[in-house]
């Protein structure tokens, strides 16, 4: 076995949070490693680049008026942490041991004594599970209104879910899309009334409730999602909604299970940290990004608080 390693900040997760959390760390001379994921487990906690890797254009992100390819905004991030001096391990964390400083972790590479972690690991979208979900996204389907809405103003869009979420998603995108209509399962709501009501206010919101996604029609490449097949969840019978967009709003899943029992969290998983801060349960364990953000969930301000992750961390060293 290789003898452990040590190192002042180890940072979880290779998207927007861990990446900015490098670069914040490498250049107050921390010597960071980011574990970005990529190695053999079939089911890694973190994959290289995070969300944005499966983003066709990123249009809301600062300092590219002309908008830029998901990829390629991770690969200059992470491009940018190594040339700062921070190391990069395409190696999947596969156990973490945070009962005493050095916290230890268990990698593809072998094991690390960290002073410092930042956990980066954010969070996978819950989608529908059927065939042509793999097929269409990016190319009419997406799981942020915010993100990708501007793609279908004017456009008649579907929103599926129930919750506060997608009448949140459902509302954001009545200020772009010429029609929006939530599909939803039941006939009950899981939503707050208050923004269920608003919702029905808006005359540019539809609903069609006891029914399910069964099926997204489309024609690639262009001009990808034309219509979505439902199915009537009382007797089973489907019929056509035209569309072009399709945004499933049923949920995010924080890929925090490595840190279970390890860190306060709250009942869905997100990891709690302190407010005005990213210091978690744990001192000297800071986590950024959407594995501790539940309302934002946007690329911008998990760098953000990648940022502040560096910072906490390089304070906590200095203490």
């Amino acid at each position: 076995m290789p003898e452990s390693r040590s190192i002042k900040v180890a940072i979880i997760g290779g998207g927007p949070a861990g990446c900015t959390a490098a670069i914040y760390a490498a250049r107050a001379n921390l010597s960071p490693v980011l574990f970005e994921g990529g190695g053999l487990l079939v089911e890694p906690i973190t994959t290289p680049g995070g969300q944005l890797t499966i983003t066709t254009e990123v249009e809301n992100y600062p300092g590219f008026p002309h908008g830029i390819a998901g990829p390629k905004l991770m690969e200059f991030m992470r491009a940018q942490a190594e040339r700062n001096g921070a190391k990069v391990l395409t190696t999947d964390v596969t156990e973490v041991d945070l009962s005493g400083r050095p916290f230890k972790l268990g990698t593809g590479e072998g094991e690390f004594l960290a002073g410092t972690v930042i956990v980066a690991t954010g969070a996978s979208a819950k989608w529908l599970g059927i065939p042509s979900e793999n097929k269409y996204r990016n190319h009419g389907l997406s799981a942020c209104a915010t993100c990708d809405g501007a793609f279908f103003k004017g456009m008649d869009v579907v929103v599926v879910g129930g919750g506060d979420t997608a009448m949140e998603e459902a509302h954001y995108l009545a200020n772009l899309a010429s029609r929006v209509t939530i599909v939803h399962r039941r006939d009950g709501f899981r939503a707050s009334q208050a923004t269920l009501d608003r919702a029905r206010r808006n005359p540019k919101i539809a609903f069609v409730t006891n029914a399910v996604v069964d099926e997204i029609l489309g024609e690639l490449p262009k001009p990808g999602v034309t219509s979505v097949r439902l199915r009537d969840t009382r007797d089973g019978s489907t019929r056509e909604l035209g569309c072009r967009g399709i945004f499933v709003a049923i949920g995010h899943s924080p890929n925090s299970e490595l840190f279970r029992d390890k860190l306060d969290m709250d009942a869905t998983g997100y990891i709690k940290t302190r407010p005005g801060s990213t210091a978690t349960s744990v001192a000297g364990v800071f986590a950024c990004g959407d594995v501790a953000d539940h309302v934002y969930r946007q690329a911008i301000t998990a760098a953000g608080t990648g940022c502040m992750a560096a910072i906490d961390a390089e304070r906590f060293l200095g203490r």
